[in-house]
């Protein structure tokens, strides 16, 4: 099975953190490719992309500003075949603070619980240098969350980012 690559670059406005790469995603060799992942769907109707990319197409998000990487590398049937030794929180927040994105968001609960702490949903009080931190609903199929729930997030992120591109953003 592949390992996903990261897409990461200096001068990011957000990086997707997963949790993990799904079976289906470590077979494509591309993020988010199970059938019911929403994350394509969002990036792209909270206007983060200009049209719906494709799994395949994943490495296109860097030209949006979008980048992409997984706690654990490891592709896995769900979050319970994972060990907590596993999740990679040095080396994720190595990558972060070294592209240094205006936001980083972590899609689902999972990951920013079992590495950072508690959390609700949203803007976190924590940051990673000077990279603002949002944790989202998963974009998984199996959160069992409203559409209409997990896409607000996915709205109230790109409001956050572009107020921060401007004079209006404040802490």
């Amino acid at each position: 099975m592949t390992v996903l690559p990261d897409y990461l670059k200096h001068g990011l406005e957000v990086v997707f953190v997963g949790l993990n790469p799904s079976l289906k995603s470590a077979e494509t060799g591309h993020y988010y490719a199970g059938p019911g992942n929403q994350f394509w769907p969002f990036l792209s109707e909270a206007g983060f992309t200009n049209r719906q990319l494709r799994p395949d197409e994943d490495h296109e998000v860097l030209r949006f500003g979008v980048g992409l990487t997984d706690f654990v590398k490891r592709a896995t049937r769900g979050v319970n075949d994972l060990k907590r030794s596993e999740f990679e929180i040095d080396l994720v927040r190595a990558k972060i603070t070294k592209v240094r994105p205006r936001f980083v968001c972590f899609n689902g609960k999972s990951g920013f619980q079992a590495t950072v702490g508690p959390c609700d949903y949203g803007l976190q009080a924590q940051e990673w240098s000077t990279t603002r931190l949002y944790v989202a609903p998963s974009t998984s199929g199996a959160l069992p969350m409203t559409r209409t729930d997990k896409l607000a997030h996915f709205h109230a992120l790109k409001e956050l980012v572009d107020a921060s591109a401007s004079d209006s953003f404040r802490r």
